[in-house]
C-alpha cells in the first residue's frame, strides 16, 4: 500500500535518475565536441604536411594538379649534383658542430650544476641567451662579428656558428638530468678513494648519457634544419640543404621541392622522438 511518503520518495528517485541521465548525455556531448574540435584543429596544422608528402609522389611537374602516383622526382633529386652538394655541406656542419656542442655543452652542465664561482649567475643568465634571442639578431650579430675579425665565410663560420647556439640547448637538456642524479653516488665512489676523474667517468658519466644522447640528437635536429643563421653567415661553396632548398622554392615550388622536404621532414621524424626516448629513458633510470 503506497503512501506519501513512497510517492515522494519514489518521485525523488525518478528526479535523481534523470538528473544522472541528463548529466551522462551532457558529458558525453561535450567530449565528442572537444574530440572533434581537436581533430579539426591538428588537421588544420597537419593538412599542408600531408599534402606536401602526397603531391611529391605526383607525376605531374604542377604540384597543385594531381595527374599520378611517380617516383621520377626523387630520382631526379637523388641524380641532382647541386643537391648532393648542399646535403654533403649540411652533413659536415650537422655532425662537427653536434661533436663539439656535446662536449662544451656537457661540461659546462657539469660545471653548473656541481661546482660554484662568483660569475655562476652571470655565465647562467647567458646560457640562455642563444635561446631567447631570435634567430635574425643573432645572426646579424655573429656576421658583423666574423667580418670585425677577418674571418672568410664558409664551412668553418657555419660550424661556429652552429656551435655558438647549439650549447646551450646541450647545456640545458644535460643539466637537467644532472640534477635528477643522486649526489650520495660520488661521494660514496670518492669514499672508496676514487678521483674525481674516475668517479665521473665510472659513476656520473653513465648516469649522464641518456641526457647527453638527447642533447646531441636535438642538437643535430636544430644544426640540420637551420636556415636563418646558415644564411646570413656562408660563402661561396657552402650552401647547405635548407639554404638551397630556400633558392629552389624562390623559382617556384615542384615536385622536387616537395621530394627533398619530405625527406628532411622523414629525418626529422625519426630523430625528434629518439632525442624524447632517450630523455625518458633517463629519467626512468
Amino acid at each position: 500500500m503506497a503512501t506519501p511518503l513512497t510517492d515522494i520518495g519514489r518521485a525523488r528517485t525518478g528526479l535523481a535518475l534523470q538528473s544522472s541521465t541528463r548529466h551522462g548525455f551532457v558529458t558525453r556531448l561535450t567530449g565528442i565536441l572537444f574530440s572533434g574540435y581537436a581533430f579539426l584543429f591538428y588537421f588544420f596544422l597537419y593538412a599542408p604536411i600531408i599534402l606536401l608528402v602526397l603531391f611529391s609522389f605526383n607525376e605531374s611537374r604542377f604540384p597543385t594538379h594531381w595527374t599520378g602516383f611517380s617516383l621520377q622526382w626523387y630520382e631526379k633529386l637523388f641524380g641532382n649534383y647541386a643537391m648532393g652538394q648542399a646535403l654533403k655541406n649540411s652533413l659536415i656542419v650537422t655532425f662537427t658542430s653536434t661533436a663539439i656542442a656535446t662536449v662544451i655543452g656537457t661540461m659546462v652542465a657539469v660545471a653548473m650544476e656541481r661546482w660554484g664561482f662568483r660569475a655562476k649567475t652571470a655565465v647562467d643568465g647567458a646560457l640562455f641567451l642563444p635561446i631567447i634571442i631570435p634567430d635574425i639578431a643573432m645572426a646579424i650579430m655573429l656576421l658583423v662579428f666574423f667580418v670585425l675579425i677577418g674571418m672568410k665565410l664558409g664551412l668553418t663560420t657555419i660550424i661556429i656558428a652552429h656551435v655558438a647556439f647549439n650549447i646551450s640547448f646541450v647545456a640545458i637538456i644535460v643539466r637537467a638530468r644532472m640534477a635528477s642524479i643522486n649526489p650520495d653516488l660520488a661521494e660514496a665512489a670518492r669514499d672508496l678513494y676514487a678521483n674525481e676523474w674516475r668517479e665521473f667517468w665510472r659513476v656520473t658519466f653513465p648516469q649522464l648519457l641518456p641526457g647527453i644522447i638527447a642533447g646531441a640528437l636535438f642538437a643535430f635536429v636544430l644544426s640540420f634544419d637551420d636556415y636563418v643563421i646558415t644564411f646570413f653567415v656562408s660563402g661561396p661553396g657552402s650552401t647547405t640543404l635548407p639554404v638551397r632548398i630556400y633558392g629552389m622554392v624562390r623559382r617556384g615550388i615542384t615536385p622536387e621541392t616537395n621530394a627533398v622536404s619530405s625527406l628532411m621532414l622523414l629525418a626529422s621524424l625519426l630523430l625528434v622522438p629518439l632525442t624524447l626516448w632517450f630523455q625518458r629513458k633517463g629519467e626512468t633510470n
